[in-house]
């Protein structure tokens, strides 16, 4: 089954704001007005991005670039059985303040991190020896976690009273912080994509990075950097790579440079996101289509609640999920889970173990919900897809065994009080959940869902609501 590819990104997502019309731009006092209200809203990021670069080099960046993170509606655990999955951007970005340096080298600070990192653009491919062979789905590459919690919501001010960053960590080779693997590792699968002469013609960079999308809840904060990053990097390179192509190379710097074994589905969601849609993709033929969704012309919002739960990919709880996917298919003699249906679990019953029969179980009938929920919006709309959210949330508690108690008691009171469908959302083991929910009901949900949490003794969660987003773009 294959779809048609939709534009990567729409119209406004180079930086114009098309609410800002011709006469909006005239001298009289009125106009002025009108263009005060009409002007975008810069990112607190891409603020804090700018000022850390400031911090880091004492000058302005050429520009900031910033990417989305993404919140996935339905579809888990598909992505690296080569499957569906139906994600969508959201507001939350992840700005990149970049300026091209003449010494082959780069340097990445974040406002996670307490100081830059610097290395020679020609030591990326022995920082990462991973080269060519992606990881196991038991082990990630390079043996131990190098996994940290990327760039948060909070930026810190950089230096102990906001002056200038410390001194660069000039790392030697294997021995890159964890943070920095992820801009590094962009700029390392950027690279390995042309002849090596041309690679060694690239100029040197500096990279801030800030961020406000939540960490560790599911959202991907990771596939935002990388999207920021690759976005930065190919203008500044002037390598042309399509949106797609971008996708790729942070998925390979995410898979072999930090060293989790994850599917495409967050950096394609990250890279081709478009307002009030969802990007449907197939993620053996990576072909698209934009989905319509229609939350807010429904009157409803998708509310996320972070448990507070921390989770890293790679870890051991993904990679054994995706070995036994991979036994599984490998007893069925395909290549993929994609291609079996709910016809042959029958079949997989008696050739699997319990457990990878029902890993198997979650993954085959996992991709025919997120096909009945593109149909569903198509035909009847948002409201109409609240059972196969809930039967996703069973699947995942149930079969693939990913879900937490925090998890299940905010999508069980979710939609005890109104919720038209909710279930827990990323890669499990904590995180978050959505909750598709009327308008009007959010406050009476969120207040229900902090007191649920209050009784059981767990952590207070966070509660927002997201909304379907553009993907990246040049802010400044």
């Amino acid at each position: 089954m294959t779809f048609d590819r939709t534009p990567a990104l729409s119209d406004d997502t180079a930086g114009a704001d098309p609410s800002v019309t011709d006469t909006a731009l005239g001298d009289s006092g009125a106009s002025a007005a009108r263009r005060l209200r009409s002007a975008p809203t810069v990112p607190a990021a891409v603020t804090a991005a700018e000022s850390l670069f400031r911090a880091l080099t004492g000058s302005d960046p050429a520009g900031v670039w910033s990417a989305p993170g993404r919140a996935n509606l339905i579809g888990e655990h598909t992505d690296y059985n080569d499957g569906f999955v139906l994600p969508f951007a959201i507001q939350h970005r992840t700005a990149a303040a970049a300026r091209l340096r003449a010494d082959g080298r780069i340097r990445v600070a974040s406002t996670f991190a307490a100081e830059p990192v610097e290395v020679a653009l020609d030591d990326l491919e022995t920082l990462f020896p991973a080269a060519g062979a992606a990881p196991g789905p038991a082990e990630p590459a390079g043996g131990a976690s190098r996994r940290l919690e990327t760039p948060g919501s909070a930026p810190q001010t950089p230096g102990a009273a906001g002056g200038a960053l410390p001194g660069p960590v000039d790392e030697q080779p294997g021995t890159v912080p964890e943070w920095a693997a992820y801009p590094l590792g962009v700029a390392w699968a950027l690279r390995a994509l042309v002849p090596t002469w041309a690679a060694g013609t690239f100029a040197g960079v500096d990279i801030a990075i800030a961020s406000d999308v939540p960490v560790g809840a599911g959202l991907s904060s990771s596939a935002a950097i990388e999207g920021a990053t690759s976005t930065a990097l190919n203008e500044l390179w002037g390598l042309g790579l399509d949106p797609v192509v971008l996708a790729q190379a942070g998925r390979r710097a995410e898979n072999e440079a930090v060293g989790a074994p994850t599917g495409i589905m967050d950096q394609m969601a990250s890279m081709l996101g478009q307002a009030d849609a969802a990007v449907f993709l197939d993620c053996r033929s990576l072909e698209t289509r934009s989905v319509p969704l229609g939350f807010a012309e429904a009157g409803l919002e998708v509310l996320v609640i972070d448990t507070g739960v921390k989770h890293a990919h790679s870890t051991g709880g993904y990679g054994e999920r995706r070995a036994s996917c991979e036994r599984g298919a490998a007893a069925l003699g395909v290549p993929a889970l994609r291609d079996v249906t709910p016809a042959d679990l029958p079949r997989a019953a008696e050739l699997l173990d319990e457990v990878d029969f029902r890993r198997v179980r979650h993954v085959v009938t996992e991709d025919q919900r997120v096909l009945e929920t593109v149909a569903v919006l198509a035909a009847d709309g948002p409201r109409a897809i609240g059972e196969l959210l809930v039967a996703s949330h069973a699947s995942m508690r149930d079969d693939f065994e990913i879900s937490i108690p925090e998890l299940d008691t905010a999508v069980d009171v979710a939609l005890a009080h109104g919720a038209v469908g909710a279930r827990m959302t990323g890669g499990g083991f904590g995180g978050a959940a959505i909750a598709l929910v009327d308008h009007d009901l959010v406050p009476a949900v969120s207040e229900a869902v902090r007191a649920a949490f209050a009784e059981a003794g767990f952590a207070a969660p966070h509660l927002f609501t997201v909304t379907p987003s553009s993907g990246p773009r040049r802010d400044v």
